[in-house]
């Protein structure tokens, strides 16, 4: 499985483009988001790839980031979502905006993406709800770790599993003590929830 190619590019075409590396040249697909920040031609590039074989074709996408190739596998989960409509959606949004549309459930930002109605926006909210983190968290949906108490992102990730929505889920993690096991911290957090 190919997952990084560094080479030198070749040519671009949104939103396809060819990447030598060592005198072999590979076609990669990108979304939008990632060619506005290629180089220029001939310059030499690093990309993080999802490969996908087909019986038909080996096709390879490739992304400025890791998160937003973790992105993109996400969005391939989505029920009627392929890598068509998944780099569609990376070219309308970054992953951090998708992120919060998600999160915020904005069916409205999400429909604007060409290819996605509000049938599909809403397949996407509810698909990925608690499964997207925003640049830099370390697990996808996970929230920054609270200092000191060492189960937040677990008690965090059990409630984004419960359906709650990152808001709610830090709130309701804020006021934990510090060292709060994960299922006391569980209890804690849905009696805070139940009272909100």
């Amino acid at each position: 499985m190919i997952g990084r190619l560094s080479g030198h590019l070749l040519e671009k075409l949104p939103p396809h483009l060819l990447l030598d590396v060592h005198g072999v040249g590979y076609e990669v697909d990108v979304p939008m988001s990632t060619f506005y920040q290629l180089p220029a031609t001939g310059e030499p590039l690093t990309l993080f790839i999802h490969q996908v074989v087909r019986e038909d074709a080996l096709l390879l996408y490739g992304f400025a980031s890791r998160d937003e190739r973790e992105t993109f596998r996400q969005l391939l989960k989505v029920t009627g979502i392929g890598a068509k409509i998944a780099l569609a959606i990376l070219s309308g949004l970054s992953a951090d905006e998708l992120a919060l549309a998600v999160a915020s459930e904005d069916v409205g930002r999400l429909s604007k993406v060409p290819g996605i109605g509000k049938k599909t926006a809403e397949r996407l909210i509810l698909e990925l709800r608690g499964k997207l983190g925003l640049h830099g968290s370390g697990v996808p949906g996970a929230l920054p770790m609270q200092a000191g108490n060492d189960h937040s992102a677990d008690i965090t990730n059990a409630l984004l599993a419960l359906g709650y929505n990152d808001k709610e889920a830090a709130a309701a993690t804020k006021h934990l003590p510090p060292g709060t096991s994960v299922e006391d911290g569980i209890r804690q957090a849905l009696k805070a929830l139940v009272k909100a």
